[in-house]
């Protein structure tokens, strides 16, 4: 009943019809009427602010219960109860939506094109930069953790936790696994890549068609602006579901499990820092000229859903739509980098592959020579390609990455515990780097739209409202 009233309350949606608006609606303003309806709200506010609000209070009220150890009937009907049914449906709402936006958007996306030869172009650009910002994010990693030596002085039998680690599958085979035999099959199961390649084809294939494809292509920019507006439906309710998601965990991971693990997991987190907040802004401000704090302030959304969902796939709706409406980002670009940065971005958990190497190496007392370290950097970014369809792709590479330099797999027991939260923080910054690479990619393609970009207020409310007369 909640759901509903939110949805359809008329002040949260616009009410104007489907035939009269543009080829994408819904991404370039809201209808007037209901702007103005929203004019008078405090600039305080605002959807964003309230997410960031529900998810400090959550962690607030997660570490509370966690120190006072909850009652029986609070675990039981309020967190594994309530907030947890609310947070699982807040997650299978996001990921409901990534199939089809992502299948729609980017038959849109190509077709928008026009010459076929410049998606060649960004697919190469785009897969390019991932490479080099893994490459970059495990190398700072593996820096930082030989500067702090996390694991010196570390009791290995202070954890009796055990980790069997899985073989990733030969290359030929995630070569060939790429190509769908059932697409539809394909969709069901949420495999990125296939849907990825089967979306490019048919949108190649609707760009050639000429006339009949025209039609079809009518259908799917309708499409795209219904889908469009289901997402903000959900977003209306980030609030909620992030409070549900976040409060639970702390309450059951708390602080005391960090302590014995303090140093790996403050070296693990000052890194993803650096690379959050040093080497995106200066690959943005490096390869576009733009300002690289105005790229760093629009990554309020993205980064708050990634960090309370810990998962790039679900937060692809929300990315999407960050990159397009308030970073100036076109479609064609973005529908394309976007989806693939999800699947094969790692440069989070490629940082906890470096940090977590050192660790296990340093506690087993194994020293790792310069050709180690190389083979470590190697691995993990092309491991990122190679594995990017396998599930708990993080365990499986860094299980690859030990065997390289003659590290235990065993090791990865020690770091379990901590993995959850650390995992919420390398999830932040995959989808940063997604952002980032969108935003470098679109510049050098001549498709970002730099008055979007620098307008602090793109893609909220307040700003549509300003751009916008008055209903009459």
């Amino acid at each position: 009943m909640l759901f509903a009233k939110l949805v359809f309350n008329k002040h949260y949606l616009c009410n104007d019809s489907l035939h009269t608006r543009s080829r994408r609606p819904f991404r370039h303003g809201y209808n007037a009427g209901t702007l103005g309806r929203f004019d008078s709200m405090n600039s305080l506010h605002t959807l964003t602010r309230h997410i960031v609000i529900a998810m400090l209070a959550g962690i607030a009220l997660g570490v509370a219960l966690n120190q006072i150890g909850p009652p029986a009937w609070v675990q039981s009907f309020v967190l594994d109860g309530a907030l947890g049914v609310i947070g699982t449906l807040f997650v299978s709402a996001l990921k409901m939506m990534v199939v089809p936006l992502v299948f729609v958007s980017l038959v849109v996306g190509v077709t928008a094109l026009g010459d076929l030869s410049a998606l060649g172009r960004i697919g190469a650009r785009t897969l390019g930069l991932y490479l080099v910002t893994t490459a970059l994010a495990i190398s700072i990693a593996l820096t930082l953790a030989v500067v702090i030596g996390p694991g010196h002085g570390f009791d290995a039998g202070q954890t009796e936790a055990q980790f069997s680690g899985k073989s990733a599958p030969p290359i030929t085979q995630v070569l060939t696994d790429m190509v769908p035999t059932n697409p539809v099959a394909a969709m069901a199961e949420g495999n990125m890549l296939q849907i990825i390649v089967f979306a490019l084809l048919f949108g190649v294939a609707v760009t050639m068609a000429g006339v009949r494809g025209t039609h079809v292509l009518n259908l799917f920019n309708d499409l795209d602006a219904v889908i469009m507006h289901m997402v903000e439906w959900i977003m209306r309710l980030a609030p909620w579901g992030v409070f549900a998601l976040i409060t639970p965990t702390f309450a059951s991971q708390g602080l005391d499990l960090l302590l014995p693990l303090a140093a790996y997991f403050l070296t693990l987190v000052a890194a993803l820092a650096i690379q959050l907040f040093v080497t995106y802004p200066l690959l943005v401000r490096t390869l576009t000229r733009l300002d690289p704090r105005r790229f760093l302030a629009k990554l309020r959304d993205p980064a708050t859903f990634a960090f309370s969902t810990a998962s790039s796939g679900a937060t692809i709706p929300i990315t999407l739509r960050t990159v397009e409406k308030k970073m100036g980002v076109n479609n064609s670009v973005a529908s394309f980098t976007v989806p693939l940065g999800a699947t094969i971005n790692m440069d989070g958990t490629a940082m906890m592959q470096g940090v977590a190497t050192v660790f296990i190496a340093n506690v087993y007392g194994i020293d790792l020579s310069l050709t180690d370290f190389l083979m470590v950097v190697l691995t993990a970014t092309l491991a990122s390609i190679g594995t990017a369809a396998i599930p708990s792709v993080g365990l499986v590479t860094l299980t690859m990455v030990l065997g390289q330099v003659g590290l235990p797999v065993e090791g990865i027991a020690l770091i379990i515990g901590v993995d959850r939260l650390l995992d919420m923080l390398r999830t932040t910054v995959n989808v940063a780097g997604d952002c980032a690479v969108s935003t470098i990619v679109a510049r050098q393609e001549g498709a970002l739209d730099e008055t979007v970009y620098n307008d602090p207020h793109a893609g909220s409310v307040d700003a549509a409202t300003r751009r916008m007369p008055a209903a009459s």
